[in-house]
């Protein structure tokens, strides 16, 4: 990797002509030209700087190509996969799509910051992908509020999601009842709905989803065209949908 890297350098600063005529040269002008390059860089650091800047530039760009990529060939499963909820204004013409599991300390920092985004910004359609990755408590969760979802649609379900995000103690069948009755609704007809078929396949599909858009970690945002891995705060988050809009 590191002579990659070098290799690299050495090509963002060589001048052309030159470097097409580095495989004709003699042991002796190879270690003169080499002894020349050395002197001119310890004279002028500021040209590896550059350099290096140059390569991070090529390689985010790179990176930016890969996922855009990526955002393309699983548009219909990101953006529409009819099994997600989707909040805000379903006409909105901005689109997040939010990876989150509910056990998440970022992913709670990141609910008041969207909460607050969608009320300010009328506009936003908001997808939310259940992304169970922390453990037991993170798969029952997601496993209840879909459940919800499928059974009493998406007002209970934003409901519970709510109580979720903020909810500090285990989620378990002795504490569901409670969370069910703090969101408005019965306990009961979610019991076999959440260990349904249908309930493991949307978290498979998702979990899917995530390992071909290299989701990693919690929260994890696609906005139109470009994924972003980690938080984001209130402030950046508005900055990028100005950005989007133009």
């Amino acid at each position: 990797m590191k002579s990659l890297k070098i290799a690299a350098l050495i090509s963002a600063l060589a001048v052309p002509a030159v470097a097409s005529d580095l495989d004709n040269l003699t042991s002796a002008e190879r270690a003169s030209f080499g002894e020349e390059v050395r002197a001119y860089l310890l004279d002028n650091p500021e040209v590896l700087l550059e350099a290096m800047q140059v390569l991070r530039d090529r390689e985010q760009q790179a990176e930016s190509h890969a996922d855009a990529q990526m955002l393309s060939q699983n548009a219909d499963e990101i953006f529409n996969d009819g099994i997600s909820y989707v909040g805000g204004n379903p006409d909105g013409d901005i689109t997040i799509v939010e990876f989150l599991d509910y056990r998440c300390g970022y992913c709670r920092k990141a609910h008041a910051d969207m909460a607050k985004l969608l009320e300010k910004d009328g506009n936003i359609r908001w997808v939310v992908k259940e992304f169970p990755i922390l453990g037991d408590d993170s798969d029952a969760s997601s496993r209840m509020a879909i459940a919800t979802l499928r059974h009493y649609g998406n007002d209970a379900y934003l409901k519970l999601h709510d109580i979720l995000m903020t909810f500090q103690g285990p989620v378990n069948a002795q504490t569901m009842p409670t969370l069910a009755e703090q969101a408005g609704i019965d306990y009961e007809p979610l019991v076999e709905i959440m260990e349904s078929p249908e309930v493991s396949e949307h978290i498979a599909r998702v979990r899917a989803l995530g390992s071909k858009l290299q989701v990693t970690g919690t929260p994890s945002f696609v906005i139109e065209d470009t994924i972003l891995r980690g938080y984001l705060p209130l402030r950046d988050m508005q900055t990028i949908v100005a950005e989007v809009r133009g």
